[in-house]
């Protein structure tokens, strides 16, 4: 049986997720292998929720973050963490003049990347971002990374790789969480899934994936400052929502959070069911199907080097 296979019954298992069971700290590499693991069974998994949710002008949050990227032909653009290529889709159309580049630690992800961009238009390269030497000095114009910032730890070196390849006067730009108060209900589902996940691994949330000081805007203003002293440095705040029949919001819901991935089957399923009465919003007997409504905080960080 493949570790798949494994990890279908009884919720993903990784070296990582161990060391949580075993009252140990996870190491560097076992955070990439974990990551790994999720994206090789769960490939666009991340695109799914954020495409889904917009904000009240009715972007998503790629259409927000892709925003930053000026319409001159030949800019230079990297999607840190491209995943399965939404965001370089959204590029692509827009101008098809831009050199753009996309890079990731997950061949599956790379792989849906390569298949909805046309052949030969983005550079696609399977790179850890604390090591981009595949990418020259100087040699990007704006850098992009959507919602995997606060997954990678060590940090700095992220940061610095980004600040080498930025040309003089370009961007980094990130979309990351906001603070949890500033959506609606957001802290009830997350407080509902942590409930769950910390059932199984109670040191979980405790450590989480990536470095904490990225899911605080005031430490993460502090990061940014200490990595790039003489930018010009703006975090902005704003929320997306998405509506629909409410057992489709709790699923895609729950699949956006990377934790629920360690629950086996029947206990997802339970958590399923009560995330579906947290998020209903139509609950009369004649109502054809409910409704439901998933609200969630998101950072827009622009760095101006």
């Amino acid at each position: 049986m493949s570790n798949k296979d494994v990890n279908a019954k009884s919720g993903l298992s990784s070296i990582w997720t161990d060391s949580l069971a075993n009252n140990q700290q996870p190491g560097d590499k076992a955070l990439l292998a974990h990551l790994r693991t999720v994206h090789q069974n769960n490939a666009g998994f991340t695109e799914k929720c954020a495409s889904s949710c917009r904000d009240k002008a009715g972007r998503n949050s790629y259409e927000w973050l892709a925003e930053i990227v000026p319409d001159v032909d030949g800019i230079r653009v990297l999607d840190l963490a491209c995943g399965s290529g939404p965001l370089l889709k959204i590029l692509y159309d827009r101008n098809k003049k831009f050199k753009l580049k996309g890079a990731d630690i997950s061949p599956e992800e790379l792989e849906l990347a390569k298949a909805r961009l046309p052949k030969g238009s983005v550079d696609l390269l399977e790179l850890k971002a604390q090591n981009l030497t595949a990418i020259d000095d100087n040699s990007i114009d704006v850098v992009l990374c959507h919602w995997a910032l606060t997954l990678m730890n060590p940090i700095t070196p992220v940061l610095n790789e980004i600040r080498r390849v930025l040309s003089s006067g370009a961007k980094f730009a990130a979309l990351v969480n906001g603070p949890m108060d500033a959506a609606p209900g957001y802290n009830d589902v997350y407080n509902l899934i942590y409930k769950y996940v910390q059932a199984k691994l109670p040191r979980y949330g405790e450590i989480d994936l990536g470095d904490p000081r990225i899911r605080s805007t005031e430490s993460l203003k502090n990061l940014l400052i200490e990595a790039f002293p003489d930018a010009n440095i703006s975090i902005e705040t704003s929320m997306v929502s998405m509506e629909g029949p409410v057992a489709e919001v709790a699923e895609t819901t729950a699949g956006f959070f990377y934790a629920t991935f360690i629950l086996p089957p029947e206990t997802r399923r339970i958590l399923l069911s009560e995330l579906s009465n947290l998020l209903v919003i139509s609950k009369h007997s004649g109502d054809k199907e409910r409704q439901g409504l998933f609200s969630m905080p998101i950072n827009r960080l622009v760095v101006t080097k």
